[in-house]
Order: C-alpha cells, then structure tokens, then sequence
C-alpha cells in the first residue's frame, strides 16, 4: 500500500554542479525537494521506488548507476544501495530523471528504506500508468514513491518550447491536483496537451494517481511551485 508520495521537479539544472553560476535561481526548489524527502522518511516505507520520465518502461534495479556526464559535468550517483543487476535495465544508466531523483536521495543521505527506480514512457497510456501504480503500490506493505517530472515547457517566449497560453492554466490544475491529493484530476490529464506542452510528468503522475487508490486519508501539500526559464516545477507531497 502506497503510504507517502512525494513530487519533484526533475531538471538536471536542479543539481547545482550542472546548473553552475545559474545555481541560486533554483534554491528553493531544492529546499522544498529536501523537505519532501524528509516527509517520504517520516513514513517509514518498507521500499520506496522512484519514478520518472524514461524513453520507454522498464525497472532500475537497486544501486544502478547514472551520471551528468552528458551535461558536461563530472558527477555520478547511484540509485540507493545495491550492485545494479537485475532485468529490464535500459543501457545499464538511469535516464535522467531518476539520476536526478537518485542525486536527491544521496544528498539528504536516505537510508530510510531499499531504493528501486521505475522508469515509464511519455507514450505509455492514461489507463496503463495507473495500472502501473497499482502494481507499485502492491510491492509491499508500506511503499513511498518519490515521483519526477516538470510541468509544462512552453511558459514563457524564452521557455524551451516557446510561449503557449494553454501552458500556464494546464500547470496550475496539476499543482492544484498534486497539492490536493486529487487521484481523478491526475487520471484525468489529457497525454496528447501534455506532449503538445512537453510535460514530462505527465505519466509518472499518473503512475502515482494510480498508486494511491487503495490507500485511505492520504492528504497533499503543494510545497513549491514555479516556472524558471519557462518551465514548471512542483514539489508537493501526500502523506
């Protein structure tokens, strides 16, 4: 049963190595990521996975390695403790939401629970992601996810996909939606606007949304919300 959930932002530029002189613009969100990781330890999961936008789906065993070597930066991290083995890894690395997630988990030093990553596609559908938290929720008695994804990209003129007015109400319904605990909000998020408005989180939300249908009296809090270089970022957290 899934017992606490936490959503967070998943740029690489939140690692203040890649992010450089740039680095302060995100500090909040990275105080907010902290203090959603300590809500995920209060709950004291049996395992917590971490979800993410992947190219496709498949499961990032435990201690699988990635790296921000692609971002010109020297930095490696690893998902929790573990030598990596195990099927269905895609090319041997995290993709790079879960490094991010993984980044975030060793610098608040989790040890709280075994650590496994789940990586799902941007084309996996509404009904398929929630399907899939239902069998995430199920891994164990008490299960957390920490949840990766951005809001939409097309925020502002300079956003990487440029300005659209539809970017801005679709993003305050899914921090709506994520600060409130809102299943069928989540559910009900349209894919084809998502992409349209490259939304990574798309999916992973809906994987929680479905993770949390047999757990009873989870409530959210909306953390941080924000939109640096046009693109939106969340961190929210249900407990």
């Amino acid at each position: 049963m899934l017992v606490a959930a936490a959503a967070c932002p998943c740029p690489p530029l939140l690692v203040p190595e890649v992010a450089a002189g740039a680095a302060p613009e995100l500090d909040a969100a990275r105080a907010a990521c902290t203090d959603a990781l300590g809500v995920l330890a209060a709950a004291r999961p049996d395992l917590l996975v971490v979800v993410g936008p992947d190219a496709g789906t498949c499961d990032y065993p435990a201690g699988t390695p990635g790296s921000f070597r692609r971002f010109g930066v020297g930095l490696d991290v690893r998902l929790g403790d573990g030598d990596g083995a195990g099927d269905g890894v895609a090319g041997g690395e995290l993709p790079y939401g879960l490094a991010v997630g993984a980044w975030l988990l060793g610098r608040t030093g989790w040890a709280g629970a075994p650590v496994e990553g789940r990586g799902v596609g941007e084309s996996l559908a509404p009904d398929a992601c929630v399907a899939e938290g239902r069998r995430l929720a199920g891994r164990a008695g008490r299960v957390a996810l920490l949840v990766m994804g951005d809001g939409s990209a097309c925020r502002t003129f300079k956003a990487p996909g440029y300005l659209d007015e539809r970017a801005e109400p679709f993003d305050a319904e899914i921090a709506r939606a994520l600060g409130t605990a809102d299943t069928a909000a989540l559910r009900a998020l349209d894919a084809g606007l998502a992409r349209e408005l490259k939304v990574s989180g798309r999916a992973p939300w809906q994987v929680l949304a479905g993770a949390a249908e047999g757990a009873a009296g989870l409530s959210g809090a909306l953390l941080h919300e924000d939109a640096p270089y046009g693109v939106g970022y969340m961190v929210a957290t249900w407990s």
